[in-house]
C-alpha cells in the first residue's frame, strides 16, 4: 500500500459523499463472468414433506459476461449480458451510458477499476475520433486504488445479483437475460439503494497504516 493507494481511494470516498445530482450522476461500473449450466435430468419438484430434488449432473455450456452499471443514491441499476468483456465491448458500454441511461446528464462520474479495457482510448479503437471524443467528454473517470475493488459499489451489487439471481442453473445466455433482467426490474422498482457510510475521515483513522508517516512527511 502507498500513497497512490491513498490517493484514488480518498477520491473515490470523496465522491460517495456528494449530495445526489441527477446532472452529475455518480455510477459505478463493474462486470463478472458468468457460467452457463444446463441440467442433464430435470429437477424433481418438492411434493408435501418430499424436498426438491437436483441431481448432481450436469452440462457445461460456456460462459457469459455481466456488466453491471449502478447509481446507489438513485436507486436504479442495469444489468448487460454479453459474450464477451473486450475493449469493444466496454466502448459499447461507455455510449449506451451517455445515450441511453444517462442522456440529461452534465457529466457522469463515472466509477471503476483498473482492468486494462477500462480506459478511454478504447472508444477510440472502437469509434471515430469525433464519436469518441463526444462520449469521453460526458464521462468522468475515478479509478479506484489497485487491490481496492471494495471501493467500487458495483461490486456490492454483483454480490447481491449472485445470491439473489445466480444461484441456481442457468442454460444459456437467453435465460441469463431473462433472470437478470426480472432481477433488476424489481430491484429498480423498489428502488433499492446502497448506503455507503465509509468516509475519508473514517479512513484516516481506521486505515491509518496505509498513510504515510508523519517522519516521511517531515523528513521531505
Amino acid at each position: 500500500m502507498s500513497a497512490e493507494y491513498v490517493w484514488h481511494m480518498e477520491d473515490v470516498l470523496d465522491l460517495y459523499s456528494e449530495p445526489q445530482d441527477p446532472e452529475w450522476p455518480v455510477v459505478c461500473f463493474d462486470e463478472c463472468p458468468c457460467q452457463l449450466v444446463e441440467e442433464v435430468r430435470p429437477p424433481e419438484p418438492t411434493e408435501g414433506a418430499k424436498p426438491r430434488r437436483v441431481d448432481y449432473e450436469y452440462k457445461r455450456n460456456g460462459t457469459a459476461n455481466l456488466f453491471m452499471i449502478v447509481e446507489p443514491k438513485a436507486g436504479w441499476r442495469h444489468v448487460q449480458v454479453t459474450e464477451r468483456r473486450t475493449k469493444m465491448d466496454f466502448a459499447a458500454q461507455m455510449k449506451a451510458l451517455v445515450d441511453e441511461h444517462f442522456p440529461g446528464a452534465e457529466l457522469i462520474r463515472l466509477v471503476l477499476d483498473n482492468l486494462n479495457t477500462h480506459t478511454p482510448a478504447a472508444l477510440y479503437e472502437a469509434f471515430a475520433p469525433e464519436e469518441a471524443r463526444r462520449i469521453v467528454s460526458k464521462l468522468e473517470f475515478h479509478y479506484t486504488p489497485k487491490h481496492g475493488s471494495w471501493l467500487n459499489m458495483a461490486e456490492l451489487e454483483l454480490a447481491a445479483l449472485a445470491t439473489q439471481c445466480l444461484d441456481r442453473r442457468i442454460p444459456d445466455a437467453a435465460s441469463l437475460e431473462r433472470e437478470t433482467g426480472a432481477w433488476e426490474g424489481e430491484r429498480n422498482r423498489t428502488g433499492v439503494q446502497i448506503h455507503w457510510r465509509f468516509t475519508t475521515t473514517d479512513a484516516r483513522s481506521k486505515l491509518a497504516r496505509l498513510y504515510p508517516t508523519s517522519s516521511t512527511v517531515a523528513g521531505h
